[in-house]
């Protein structure tokens, strides 16, 4: 490592030493950041309050009821969106009525060929005995 100490002459360094104002300047920097008042401005905002999913079953029909499948993966019971085991309870407390009421099938037309079989097994497994397919007559047309 070179060192330079002035000129090869034996002349004098007549450079200015920065170094102690560097230290000078970082020292008032940090002085000059700490005395910053922290940010203590707030705003204030409602949140909602979560509501807690419910339990309830939907209401079961004792004429018939109507299980629809919508385009957008959804199993509505009666107009009331409903999940795979949801369903699987409802059906089979229908069965256990007296008399047992009956139950529509209607996919949408864009419904998910997938969640049809599925929904169609869920019913089959509930042991389901009055059961019937509604709203054909709109694939009347299909393929033609």
């Amino acid at each position: 490592m070179a060192m330079s100490s002035g000129k090869d002459d034996g002349s004098p360094m007549m450079d200015m030493n920065t170094t102690p104002l560097i230290d000078v300047m970082l020292c008032l920097l940090i002085m000059f950041i700490m005395s910053i008042p922290v940010a203590t401005h707030s705003i204030d905002i409602d949140l909602p309050v979560a509501t807690p999913p419910t339990d309830t079953p939907p209401p079961i029909d004792p004429v018939k009821n109507k299980v629809v499948l919508t385009a957008s993966n959804e199993i509505m019971w009666n107009g009331t969106q409903i999940d795979g085991q949801r369903l699987l309870t409802t059906l089979q407390a229908t069965t256990r009525m007296d008399p047992e009421p009956e139950l529509q099938f209607q996919p949408e037309p864009n419904a998910s060929y997938e969640l049809s079989a599925n929904v169609l097994q869920v019913i089959k497994a509930s042991a389901v005995t009055k059961f019937g397919f509604v709203g054909n007559e709109q694939f009347s047309e299909f393929g033609k």
